[in-house]
């Protein structure tokens, strides 16, 4: 278990017993949807600041099209590639971040992701982030769910649950929190994979931004208090903060 440094009060936090807890009550993921490691890239910009039915929307038009390629969307325009996302909202930025993406792999990898895929962990990521558009959330959605690499994705979702629990403060950096969950987890891709999209649905569900129903989460308690234990049951954090933002 790690201490975060981010608060001035801190407690041990485990995330391998937040995992079973979420396990317990969501059962697998199956996330991110795909039918391709391509097609995860692609939605790993699009869902960018927009609801993932949008993404669906866009990314049907792409395979409509017969476009979802690194190849198809190398050869269009802009312009008509902002045409076909236009569901995925913001669609001329997005458009260009996913060119830019695009360039990458053909440029330094002759189209392949297989080569690109042949890079360590942290030349990935690092090559990732390069690409003018594509943040540390989105680059680690890549690594994780269509390079199949350990490593943990880290969301507005996660810090406010996380926040609310008392197990950061509101300043924590992204890094920060990546390492807190990196530090402990079983280095299993499949526990990365689904505490990651449990987090994403406890914060949809339950632990919103307004309106919280902290009663039925599955974190559970007046406040969203209690956090896992080592043994998967869930402790009380006296003083930890629990309302609204």
């Amino acid at each position: 278990m790690r201490t975060l440094p981010a608060r001035a009060e801190t407690f041990p936090f485990d995330p391998a017993g937040l995992h079973a807890v979420l396990f317990a009550h969501y059962g697998p993921s199956h996330w991110w949807p795909g039918e391709t490691p391509f097609e995860v890239m692609v939605g790993a910009v699009l869902t960018q600041n927009t609801a993932w039915r949008n993404v669906e929307k866009a990314i049907a038009n792409l395979k409509a099209s017969s476009l979802l390629s690194v190849e198809g969307i190398h050869g269009l325009s802009p312009e008509e590639l902002a045409r076909l996302i236009r569901p995925a909202g913001y669609y001329n930025v997005k458009a260009a971040r996913l060119k830019n993406l695009v360039t990458l792999i053909t440029r330094d990898f002759g189209a392949s992701l297989e080569r690109l895929f042949m890079l360590s962990d942290s030349d990935l990521r690092l090559a990732l982030l390069g690409v003018n558009g594509i943040g540390r959330e989105t680059a680690d959605s890549i690594c994780c769910y269509a390079a199949n690499r350990l490593v943990f994705v880290v969301d507005a979702y996660t810090k406010r649950i996380l926040s609310r629990h008392g197990v950061i403060g509101p300043g924590a950096d992204y890094e920060e929190v990546r390492a807190l969950f990196e530090g402990s987890l079983p280095r299993n891709l499949g526990v990365y994979k689904d505490l990651h999209a449990h987090l994403v649905y406890v914060g949809k569900d339950y632990c919103r931004a307004k309106r919280v129903r902290c009663g039925d989460c599955p974190l559970g308690g007046p406040g969203c208090l209690p956090i896992p234990a080592g043994d998967g049951s869930l402790r009380p954090q006296a003083g930890a903060p629990g309302s609204p933002e």
